[in-house]
Protein backbone atom coordinates (compact mmCIF):
# COMPACT_ATOMS: atom_id res chain seq x y z
CA UNK A 1 0.00 0.00 0.00
CA UNK A 2 0.90 3.30 -0.57
CA UNK A 3 -0.49 6.84 1.46
CA UNK A 4 -0.12 10.10 1.31
CA UNK A 5 -1.85 13.38 1.75
CA UNK A 6 -2.26 16.87 1.35
CA UNK A 7 -3.59 20.25 3.00
CA UNK A 8 -7.12 21.89 1.50
CA UNK A 9 -8.24 25.62 3.45
CA UNK A 10 -11.86 25.54 3.53
CA UNK A 11 -13.20 29.24 2.86
CA UNK A 12 -16.31 30.34 4.38
CA UNK A 13 -19.33 31.67 2.19
CA UNK A 14 -20.10 33.76 4.82
CA UNK A 15 -18.06 34.14 8.44
CA UNK A 16 -19.46 31.79 10.78
CA UNK A 17 -20.28 33.01 14.20
CA UNK A 18 -19.72 30.85 17.38
CA UNK A 19 -19.53 31.90 20.88
CA UNK A 20 -15.97 30.93 20.07
CA UNK A 21 -15.14 33.97 17.95
CA UNK A 22 -16.08 34.17 13.99
CA UNK A 23 -14.75 31.38 11.46
CA UNK A 24 -13.58 32.65 8.13
CA UNK A 25 -11.44 29.74 6.82
CA UNK A 26 -10.77 26.19 7.98
CA UNK A 27 -8.10 23.60 7.32
CA UNK A 28 -8.38 19.81 6.41
CA UNK A 29 -6.14 17.06 5.31
CA UNK A 30 -7.89 14.85 2.68
CA UNK A 31 -5.17 11.24 2.83
CA UNK A 32 -5.25 8.88 0.06
CA UNK A 33 -4.54 5.53 0.89
CA UNK A 34 -3.84 2.74 -2.57
CA UNK A 35 -3.53 -0.56 -3.08
CA UNK A 36 -2.79 -1.76 -6.00
CA UNK A 37 -5.56 -0.33 -8.01
CA UNK A 38 -7.85 0.28 -5.53
CA UNK A 39 -8.43 4.45 -3.55
CA UNK A 40 -9.20 4.93 -0.34
CA UNK A 41 -10.16 8.71 0.72
CA UNK A 42 -10.33 9.78 4.64
CA UNK A 43 -10.14 13.20 5.67
CA UNK A 44 -7.86 14.85 8.95
CA UNK A 45 -10.68 17.79 9.86
CA UNK A 46 -9.35 20.29 12.58
CA UNK A 47 -11.78 22.75 14.28
CA UNK A 48 -9.76 26.01 15.96
CA UNK A 49 -10.13 26.07 19.89
CA UNK A 50 -11.69 22.62 19.70
CA UNK A 51 -10.00 19.71 18.07
CA UNK A 52 -7.42 18.27 19.97
CA UNK A 53 -5.31 17.79 17.36
CA UNK A 54 -5.38 21.36 16.16
CA UNK A 55 -1.70 22.54 15.67
CA UNK A 56 -0.75 21.74 12.41
CA UNK A 57 2.68 21.71 12.48
CA UNK A 58 2.69 18.47 14.87
CA UNK A 59 -0.49 17.38 12.83
CA UNK A 60 1.22 17.24 9.70
CA UNK A 61 4.66 15.39 11.22
CA UNK A 62 1.75 12.63 12.12
CA UNK A 63 0.54 12.33 8.64
CA UNK A 64 3.48 12.10 7.68
CA UNK A 65 4.37 9.49 10.11
CA UNK A 66 1.22 8.12 9.54
CA UNK A 67 1.91 7.80 5.60
CA UNK A 68 5.50 6.62 5.89
CA UNK A 69 4.19 4.24 8.10
CA UNK A 70 1.61 2.91 5.45
CA UNK A 71 3.94 2.57 2.34
CA UNK A 72 5.95 0.65 4.53
CA UNK A 73 3.51 -1.70 5.34
CA UNK A 74 3.92 -1.27 9.13
CA UNK A 75 1.08 -1.99 11.26
CA UNK A 76 -1.05 1.17 12.40
CA UNK A 77 -2.11 -0.04 16.11
CA UNK A 78 -5.23 1.72 17.66
CA UNK A 79 -2.95 3.52 20.30
CA UNK A 80 -1.13 5.18 17.30
CA UNK A 81 -4.14 7.65 17.36
CA UNK A 82 -3.95 8.64 20.99
CA UNK A 83 -4.71 12.48 21.30
CA UNK A 84 -5.22 12.31 17.84
CA UNK A 85 -9.24 11.99 17.25
CA UNK A 86 -9.07 13.72 13.77
CA UNK A 87 -6.07 11.59 12.53
CA UNK A 88 -8.46 8.59 13.55
CA UNK A 89 -11.40 9.84 11.99
CA UNK A 90 -9.56 10.09 8.34
CA UNK A 91 -7.69 7.13 8.31
CA UNK A 92 -10.74 5.12 9.32
CA UNK A 93 -12.76 6.55 6.68
CA UNK A 94 -9.75 5.90 3.98
CA UNK A 95 -9.87 2.45 5.09
CA UNK A 96 -13.27 1.94 4.59
CA UNK A 97 -13.10 3.85 1.68
CA UNK A 98 -10.31 1.31 0.46
CA UNK A 99 -12.14 -1.55 1.34
CA UNK A 100 -15.74 -0.93 -0.22
CA UNK A 101 -14.38 0.29 -3.10
CA UNK A 102 -16.54 3.35 -3.89
CA UNK A 103 -17.82 5.73 -5.38
CA UNK A 104 -17.81 6.37 -2.37
CA UNK A 105 -20.21 3.84 -0.37
CA UNK A 106 -18.04 3.39 2.80
CA UNK A 107 -21.87 2.25 4.66
CA UNK A 108 -24.22 0.15 2.94
CA UNK A 109 -27.48 1.72 2.99
CA UNK A 110 -30.52 3.30 1.07
CA UNK A 111 -28.75 6.83 1.54
CA UNK A 112 -25.37 5.53 -0.11
CA UNK A 113 -27.19 3.98 -3.11
CA UNK A 114 -29.25 7.10 -3.62
CA UNK A 115 -32.90 5.94 -2.55
CA UNK A 116 -33.41 8.11 0.88
CA UNK A 117 -32.55 11.17 2.33
CA UNK A 118 -31.50 11.70 5.58
CA UNK A 119 -33.43 15.19 7.62
CA UNK A 120 -31.18 17.70 8.83
CA UNK A 121 -31.50 20.70 10.79
CA UNK A 122 -31.20 23.93 9.42
CA UNK A 123 -28.40 25.80 10.80
CA UNK A 124 -28.61 29.37 11.67
CA UNK A 125 -24.88 31.51 12.26
CA UNK A 126 -24.58 33.92 15.16
CA UNK A 127 -24.54 37.46 13.84
CA UNK A 128 -26.87 40.99 13.91
CA UNK A 129 -30.40 40.07 14.75
CA UNK A 130 -31.30 40.86 11.07
CA UNK A 131 -28.55 38.74 9.63
CA UNK A 132 -29.87 35.95 11.60
CA UNK A 133 -33.55 36.38 11.09
CA UNK A 134 -32.59 37.00 7.63
CA UNK A 135 -30.84 33.33 7.93
CA UNK A 136 -34.25 32.02 9.35
CA UNK A 137 -36.69 33.19 6.76
CA UNK A 138 -34.29 31.69 3.84
CA UNK A 139 -34.11 28.02 5.93
CA UNK A 140 -37.62 28.52 6.23
CA UNK A 141 -38.46 28.56 2.49
CA UNK A 142 -36.19 25.91 1.53
CA UNK A 143 -38.58 23.87 4.13
CA UNK A 144 -36.63 23.25 6.85
CA UNK A 145 -38.90 21.85 10.00
CA UNK A 146 -36.52 21.76 12.47
CA UNK A 147 -33.53 24.91 13.14
CA UNK A 148 -30.52 25.08 15.73
CA UNK A 149 -29.53 28.39 16.52
CA UNK A 150 -26.28 29.97 17.84
CA UNK A 151 -26.75 31.42 20.83
CA UNK A 152 -24.30 33.23 23.74
CA UNK A 153 -22.10 35.50 21.25
CA UNK A 154 -24.77 38.51 20.92
CA UNK A 155 -26.83 40.02 23.57
CA UNK A 156 -28.94 37.74 25.21
CA UNK A 157 -32.36 39.81 25.48
CA UNK A 158 -32.38 39.92 21.52
CA UNK A 159 -31.70 36.38 21.64
CA UNK A 160 -34.74 35.47 23.48
CA UNK A 161 -36.58 38.51 20.98
CA UNK A 162 -35.80 35.79 17.62
CA UNK A 163 -37.04 33.19 19.63
CA UNK A 164 -40.35 34.86 19.94
CA UNK A 165 -40.59 36.31 16.77
CA UNK A 166 -40.39 32.69 15.25
CA UNK A 167 -42.26 31.06 17.97
CA UNK A 168 -45.08 33.19 17.49
CA UNK A 169 -45.51 32.30 13.59
CA UNK A 170 -44.30 28.41 14.07
CA UNK A 171 -46.09 26.29 16.76
CA UNK A 172 -43.52 23.58 18.41
CA UNK A 173 -45.49 21.02 16.28
CA UNK A 174 -44.61 22.92 12.83
CA UNK A 175 -41.51 23.71 14.13
CA UNK A 176 -38.81 22.19 15.91
CA UNK A 177 -36.00 24.85 17.73
CA UNK A 178 -32.72 23.85 18.87
CA UNK A 179 -30.00 26.09 20.03
CA UNK A 180 -26.21 25.79 20.65
CA UNK A 181 -24.52 27.48 23.23
CA UNK A 182 -21.19 26.45 23.03
CA UNK A 183 -20.45 26.54 26.53
CA UNK A 184 -21.21 30.42 26.32
CA UNK A 185 -23.13 30.51 29.76
CA UNK A 186 -21.53 30.76 33.21
CA UNK A 187 -22.41 27.56 35.87
CA UNK A 188 -24.05 30.62 38.31
CA UNK A 189 -26.11 31.90 35.36
CA UNK A 190 -26.99 28.88 33.31
CA UNK A 191 -30.48 27.60 35.29
CA UNK A 192 -31.91 30.73 34.54
CA UNK A 193 -31.12 31.10 31.05
CA UNK A 194 -32.96 27.78 30.70
CA UNK A 195 -35.42 28.88 32.23
CA UNK A 196 -36.26 32.10 30.31
CA UNK A 197 -35.18 29.72 26.99
CA UNK A 198 -38.02 27.28 27.98
CA UNK A 199 -41.07 29.13 27.11
CA UNK A 200 -40.41 28.81 23.66
CA UNK A 201 -40.63 25.32 24.09
CA UNK A 202 -37.10 24.87 22.93
CA UNK A 203 -35.85 20.98 21.94
CA UNK A 204 -32.70 20.95 23.48
CA UNK A 205 -29.97 23.09 23.81
CA UNK A 206 -25.98 22.17 23.22
CA UNK A 207 -23.55 22.69 25.99
CA UNK A 208 -24.80 25.39 27.89
CA UNK A 209 -21.63 25.55 30.44
CA UNK A 210 -17.93 24.53 28.91
CA UNK A 211 -17.51 21.21 29.32
CA UNK A 212 -15.18 19.71 32.17
CA UNK A 213 -17.70 21.02 34.48
CA UNK A 214 -19.35 17.75 35.88
CA UNK A 215 -20.63 18.55 39.06
CA UNK A 216 -22.53 21.75 37.74
CA UNK A 217 -23.35 20.15 34.50
CA UNK A 218 -25.07 17.07 36.73
CA UNK A 219 -26.83 19.67 38.28
CA UNK A 220 -27.89 22.04 35.59
CA UNK A 221 -29.38 18.28 33.98
CA UNK A 222 -31.49 17.42 37.06
CA UNK A 223 -33.31 20.75 37.07
CA UNK A 224 -33.20 22.02 33.53
CA UNK A 225 -36.50 22.80 31.85
CA UNK A 226 -35.52 22.24 28.73
CA UNK A 227 -33.51 18.76 27.49
CA UNK A 228 -29.14 19.21 27.94
CA UNK A 229 -27.97 17.51 24.74
CA UNK A 230 -23.90 17.01 25.67
CA UNK A 231 -21.16 18.12 22.58
CA UNK A 232 -17.84 19.43 23.20
CA UNK A 233 -18.13 17.56 26.81
CA UNK A 234 -17.43 14.40 24.79
CA UNK A 235 -14.43 15.49 23.49
CA UNK A 236 -11.53 14.15 24.49
CA UNK A 237 -13.23 11.24 26.71
CA UNK A 238 -11.15 7.95 26.50
CA UNK A 239 -13.53 5.00 25.83
CA UNK A 240 -12.73 3.77 29.60
CA UNK A 241 -14.21 6.78 30.57
CA UNK A 242 -17.96 6.99 28.33
CA UNK A 243 -19.63 5.09 31.00
CA UNK A 244 -18.42 6.96 34.11
CA UNK A 245 -19.05 10.30 32.17
CA UNK A 246 -22.68 8.96 31.38
CA UNK A 247 -23.81 8.10 34.73
CA UNK A 248 -22.08 11.12 36.45
CA UNK A 249 -23.97 13.95 34.19
CA UNK A 250 -27.34 12.11 33.43
CA UNK A 251 -27.74 14.01 30.02
CA UNK A 252 -30.71 14.08 28.26
CA UNK A 253 -29.32 13.69 25.11
CA UNK A 254 -25.50 13.66 23.33
CA UNK A 255 -24.62 14.82 19.92
CA UNK A 256 -21.43 12.88 18.09
CA UNK A 257 -18.90 14.50 15.88
CA UNK A 258 -16.73 11.47 14.97
CA UNK A 259 -13.40 13.97 13.54
CA UNK A 260 -13.67 15.49 16.93
CA UNK A 261 -14.41 12.36 19.55
CA UNK A 262 -12.15 9.76 17.34
CA UNK A 263 -14.09 8.01 14.38
CA UNK A 264 -16.85 5.66 14.12
CA UNK A 265 -15.76 2.83 16.67
CA UNK A 266 -16.01 5.48 19.11
CA UNK A 267 -19.53 6.71 18.36
CA UNK A 268 -20.70 2.95 18.21
CA UNK A 269 -19.31 2.78 21.71
CA UNK A 270 -21.16 6.22 22.71
CA UNK A 271 -24.72 5.50 21.13
CA UNK A 272 -24.58 1.87 23.10
CA UNK A 273 -23.87 3.27 26.47
CA UNK A 274 -26.47 6.00 26.20
CA UNK A 275 -29.11 3.86 24.69
CA UNK A 276 -28.70 1.51 27.41
CA UNK A 277 -29.28 4.09 30.08
CA UNK A 278 -32.11 5.77 28.14
CA UNK A 279 -30.46 9.22 26.60
CA UNK A 280 -31.09 10.09 23.22
CA UNK A 281 -28.50 11.33 20.59
CA UNK A 282 -27.80 12.23 16.87
CA UNK A 283 -24.79 12.85 14.39
CA UNK A 284 -23.51 16.23 13.69
CA UNK A 285 -20.60 17.30 11.22
CA UNK A 286 -18.05 19.60 12.36
CA UNK A 287 -17.24 21.61 9.28
CA UNK A 288 -15.96 19.12 7.36
CA UNK A 289 -15.26 19.08 3.75
CA UNK A 290 -17.48 16.56 1.52
CA UNK A 291 -15.57 14.24 2.11
CA UNK A 292 -15.69 14.02 5.63
CA UNK A 293 -19.22 15.11 5.60
CA UNK A 294 -20.42 12.15 3.31
CA UNK A 295 -18.62 9.68 5.63
CA UNK A 296 -20.49 10.61 8.66
CA UNK A 297 -24.07 11.03 6.80
CA UNK A 298 -23.38 6.91 5.27
CA UNK A 299 -22.52 5.96 9.14
CA UNK A 300 -25.70 8.34 10.56
CA UNK A 301 -27.85 6.26 7.73
CA UNK A 302 -26.94 3.33 8.82
CA UNK A 303 -28.78 3.85 12.45
CA UNK A 304 -32.35 4.06 11.39
CA UNK A 305 -32.70 7.40 13.11
CA UNK A 306 -35.28 9.47 12.31
CA UNK A 307 -34.56 12.80 14.60
CA UNK A 308 -32.89 15.12 12.40
CA UNK A 309 -29.11 15.15 12.13
CA UNK A 310 -26.40 17.84 11.85
CA UNK A 311 -25.36 17.68 8.40
CA UNK A 312 -25.83 20.62 6.35
CA UNK A 313 -22.42 22.23 6.80
CA UNK A 314 -21.08 21.37 3.58
CA UNK A 315 -22.74 24.43 2.28
CA UNK A 316 -21.23 27.31 3.91
CA UNK A 317 -17.71 26.79 1.92
CA UNK A 318 -16.69 27.87 -1.42
CA UNK A 319 -14.87 25.80 -2.52
CA UNK A 320 -15.99 23.01 -0.83
CA UNK A 321 -14.90 19.46 -3.11
CA UNK A 322 -17.62 18.43 -6.00
CA UNK A 323 -19.21 15.51 -5.13
CA UNK A 324 -22.75 13.50 -5.10
CA UNK A 325 -23.96 15.40 -1.76
CA UNK A 326 -27.28 17.78 -2.14
CA UNK A 327 -29.12 19.19 0.42
CA UNK A 328 -32.78 18.99 -0.97
CA UNK A 329 -35.79 20.59 0.97
CA UNK A 330 -34.52 19.86 4.77
CA UNK A 331 -32.73 16.69 3.56
CA UNK A 332 -29.56 15.72 2.63
CA UNK A 333 -29.19 13.47 -0.37
CA UNK A 334 -26.65 11.43 -2.40
CA UNK A 335 -26.69 11.43 -5.89
CA UNK A 336 -25.43 9.02 -7.42
CA UNK A 337 -25.15 9.86 -10.84
CA UNK A 338 -22.86 12.82 -9.58
CA UNK A 339 -18.93 12.41 -9.66
CA UNK A 340 -16.15 13.27 -7.10
CA UNK A 341 -13.55 16.06 -8.17
CA UNK A 342 -10.46 14.42 -8.13
CA UNK A 343 -8.11 15.17 -5.05
CA UNK A 344 -4.83 13.93 -6.14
Amino acid sequence: MKARFKKHILNFNTPGGTSRGVLHQKTSYFLEIKDDEKVGIGEVSILPKLSIDENEEVLERKLSDLCAKISNHQKIEESYFENFPALKFGYETAIRDLNSQYKKEIFNSDFAKGKKGIPINGLIWMGSKDFMLKQIEDKLAQGFRCLKLKIGAIDFETELDILNSIRKRFSPESLELRVDANGAFSKDEALKKLNDLSQFKIHSIEQPIKPKQWNAMAMLTKKTPIPIALDEELIGVKASEINTLLDEIQPQYIILKPSLIGGFAISDQWIASAEKIGIGWWLTSALEANIGLNAIAQYAATKNSNMPQGLGTGQVFRNNINSPLQVIGDELWYITERNWEELF
